[in-house]
């Protein structure tokens, strides 16, 4: 879970100490917002300049409205306040209340024996039986990092424990949090690093990731400087080559291994793998788990109520070198076939000792045996090959169940539980995955058998009927899976599908997967995603949704002339599929309907680029479309209404203001009334507010933009959010009210920055520049006007520039 999701109870006494010190600095003539502005200053300067609380949530918690509030918003004002940590605050204060029970107590039983007690009684947890005999693996990772190790490579063969003994050790020393990257076990699988810091960013620290790879690296070193963290990565092997070097498409995964190992980082690192690594870059410790001894296997037999048999257990063990997952499987066989009879077990299976008793052939022999039984487990287990096992790591009952297709429903839950019996399965809480070594034999077994695409096909519809709304990244990832497995089998076209599939939302209208994960901040793997398929599908009426999606993702990263390429390719496939014969109605209607809104996503990238001339014509264009073509009168363009906001906001900033107007008082009968995407939602709000600005009706605009925060508060929807911050900075400026406008600014700036949205945040700097300029601080102004140069000249934006430049001509005018 992410820290900054976590929340903790503010008792009474915390929150009187944060008000009274609050108070005595910041006690001064104004109102509480005011004062709050100023500690939020302190707090950039001080605590964390890219997670700044807002005013509100500040006095929520001084003033006790809350009972409870997020954990490093609680611990930045201790530090900021108290000059402690909120855990050290809570030390001090348990020892004070310790303090004062023992006083008490001895007041009322001088005799008592609570008195020798010399800290708090812990509670024995209830140990894990599966895991056995790794006190001294525990020590000796213990020793390495008390030797200052920030990654420590657990290096063994197949099965030996590897990961078992890094999950256990990582969530038994108190960290804060524990990020888990399960490394794929085939190579065209694996995740680009990119995307693996842009999930924990994202999904485990609440983080906007930004869009440049530096940049997620420098804010991922933050996070792990300021706590204490795990991490596990997983099965490396795969990513690694003969040399033990990364191979060439996945080699940037040494710049976050330097970033692990970085010596000013909080957080331990555990890396499992069958190969050492030989990254001479990367400072990294070795440690060689060895297999377990007889005493382990023996405490373990017994924990399963198995008769041991002493010089049996030990011929067992040493044959197949104490190997953790070997000594389960063989527990489930004894079991399963001899009744727990071990003797007998090892009487019939031991006399072929001229073949390698390794877990491989263990395995093996272990598939071969489900096979000649002719059971339904035995397709079960390959089945389950197809899962990956990745984003998503274990998968649910409902997973295991689609899978057994073809067996009566009421004996499924067997099939299952004789997979468990035999250990070939793990399991924690009804969720279920493969080890890596059984997956290998799953998946190659299942690729050779009949069942493999009707596998895939029913795991991809599992996934997707599995996830009804999409409101969280891990949401998002579960549905996702379904591309995956599409991909798999070469049916790109519902891989595609997947990405352009509608879901509920929270709001009005549901979104298509692909804008879902832009909303939650992840453009990244979409990209890539689009990208691996696009050049494989013919299918005009998804590629027309597809390339739509792509060129926003690029707009939001600020590559406009890429952007403006994939609208007019959407535009292009859209008429293809219109030219097609026998197109259903509704399909006819949402092609026409995309086909609009290319045109308006063109008509947006030509406003970033301010060329405010030809996005008129652009919106023109679309006003006729909608207003005069033959369809209006079918109502396919009732709620197609954008251009409204689009040309009253293009005509105010040309001076046109009665036309403005005019625009804007149509768009206000219909903003409210349609039901729209959670993009024209916010960014009507958003361009209406700076028309009225523009025009001077400056409490309409105040409205708006109020409007505009909350609805994107309500949505996650972190960039309008920022936006509307931006425009109400530019209405304090208006008044003349500069401290309020600063910190709007600040905010966001900050906000804009997190999640890299290149022209808005350019645009940002500039109009935080000519609040300075308006201030008469010529100076101070510089920074944020070439700031915004240096954006807008990335994104290749020269009217932009020159806009920015004509401001910076004015000061020199003065």
């Amino acid at each position: 879970m992410s820290l900054a999701n976590v929340s903790v109870n503010v008792c009474p006494d915390l929150q009187g100490s944060l008000l009274t010190e609050f108070e005595k600095r910041y006690k001064k003539p104004g109102n509480s917002r005011a004062r709050t502005g100023e500690l939020i200053v302190h707090w950039q300067n001080r605590i964390d300049p890219d997670r700044c609380p807002s005013d509100q949530a500040v006095l929520n918690l001084l003033k006790g409205k809350r009972n409870t509030s997020e954990l490093w918003l609680v611990d930045g004002l201790c530090r900021l306040l108290l000059g402690c940590s909120y855990a050290e605050w809570g030390n001090q204060f348990a020892q004070k209340q310790y303090d004062n029970t023992l006083v008490k107590i001895h007041t009322s039983n001088p005799n008592s024996d609570f008195l020798e007690v010399e800290g708090p009684i812990a509670h024995p947890s209830i140990p894990n039986q599966n895991f056995v005999g790794r006190d001294k693996a525990i020590a000796s990772l213990n020793t390495h990092i008390n030797q200052g190790a920030k990654i420590i490579v657990i290096q063994a063969t197949g099965g030996v424990g590897k990961t078992t003994l890094a999950h256990e050790y990582l969530n038994s020393q108190g960290f804060d949090l524990v990020l888990d990257l399960p490394m794929a076990k085939e190579k065209d699988n694996i995740q680009l690093v990119d995307s693996v810091i842009e999930g924990w960013l994202k999904q485990d620290f609440d983080e906007e990731p930004g869009r440049e790879f530096w940049e997620m690296l420098r804010r991922l070193k933050r996070q792990l400087q300021t706590r204490k963290i795990g991490v596990l990565i997983d099965n490396l092997e795969p990513a690694l080559d003969g040399q033990g070097r990364f191979i060439e498409p996945h080699h940037r995964y040494v710049e976050l291994l330097r970033v692990l190992a970085d010596p000013t980082v909080q957080s331990v690192t555990l890396i499992t793998s069958r190969f050492r690594l030989c990254e001479s870059d990367v400072n990294v410790a070795h440690y060689l788990l060895p297999g377990l001894d007889e005493q382990a296997w023996q405490q373990f037999f017994m924990n399963r109520h198995i008769n041991i048999d002493i010089p049996t257990l030990n011929a067992m063990n040493k044959a197949y070198g104490g190997n953790a997952k070997a000594m389960g499987i063989l527990c489930g066989a004894i079991l399963e076939d001899f009744d727990g009879d071990m003797v007998a077990y090892w009487r019939e299976n031991s006399g072929d000792l001229l073949v390698k008793t390794d877990l491989k052939n263990l395995v093996t022999s272990q598939f071969h045996r489900l096979q000649e039984l002719g059971s339904e487990a035995y397709q079960l287990l390959c089945r389950l090959g197809c899962y990956r096992y990745q984003d998503v790591p274990t998968v649910p009952t409902e997973g295991l169940l689609c899978l057994l297709w073809d067996v009566p429903e009421g004996q499924r839950r067997r099939v299952i539980e004789s997979l468990r019996n035999r250990s070939l399965v793990e399991c924690d809480k009804a969720e279920y995955w493969l080890h890596p070594m059984i997956r290998a034999e799953a998946i190659a077994r299942l690729r050779a058998s009949e069942d493999w695409e009707e596998a895939n096909r029913k795991v991809a519809e599992f996934w997707t009927d599995s996830v009804k709304t999409v409101e969280t990244v891990e949401n998002l990832l579960k549905a996702f899976e379904a591309y995956y497995h599409y991909v798999e089998i070469n049916d790109f076209e519902q891989a595609g599908y997947v990405i352009v599939r509608r879901r509920d939302t929270s709001w009005k209208n549901g979104e298509p997967l692909g804008v879902a994960f832009y909303r939650l901040g992840l453009l990244q793997p979409m990209i890539y995603s689009i990208n691996s398929i696009i050049s494989e599908l013919k299918n005009n009426h998804i590629l027309t949704m597809l390339y739509n999606i792509l060129g926003d993702l690029y707009w939001l990263t600020g590559a406009m002339n890429a952007a403006i390429e994939f609208h007019d390719l959407s535009f292009k496939a859209a008429e293809r599929t219109l030219l097609s014969i026998n197109l259903s109605p509704s399909i006819y209607f949402e092609v026409k309907r995309w086909k609009t809104w290319s045109l308006i996503n063109t008509g947006l990238c030509k406003i970033s680029l301010w060329e405010l001339e030809e996005a008129v014509n652009i919106f023109q264009n679309i006003e006729s479309l909608c207003n005069n073509h033959q369809d209006s009168e079918n109502g396919l363009y009732k709620n197609e209404k954008d251009y409204l906001y689009c040309l009253a906001f293009l005509n105010s900033c040309l001076g046109f203001k009665e036309l403005a107007l005019s625009y804007a008082k149509k768009a206000e009968l219909v903003v409210y009334k349609i039901d729209n995407s959670s993009w024209s939602q916010g960014y009507s709000l958003l361009f209406m507010g700076l028309t009225y600005k523009n025009l001077g009706e400056l409490d309409k605009s105040f409205e708006m933009f109020r409007q505009a925060i909350s609805f994107a508060e309500k949505i996650h929807y972190t960039q309008v959010k920022a936006k509307a911050l931006s425009g109400l900075a530019e209405l304090y400026r208006e008044q003349s009210d500069f401290t309020t406008a600063r910190f709007h600014h600040s905010e966001s700036i900050a906000l804009l920055d997190k999640i890299g949205a290149k022209c808005d945040l350019a645009e940002a700097h500039y109009q935080f520049a000519l609040t300075h300029q308006k201030m008469g601080d010529a100076e101070k102004s510089q920074i944020p006007f070439q700031e915004a140069i240096r954006l807008f000249t990335e994104m290749e934006a020269p009217k932009q520039v020159e806009k920015v430049r004509k401001a910076i001509g004015k000061i020199d005018e003065i």
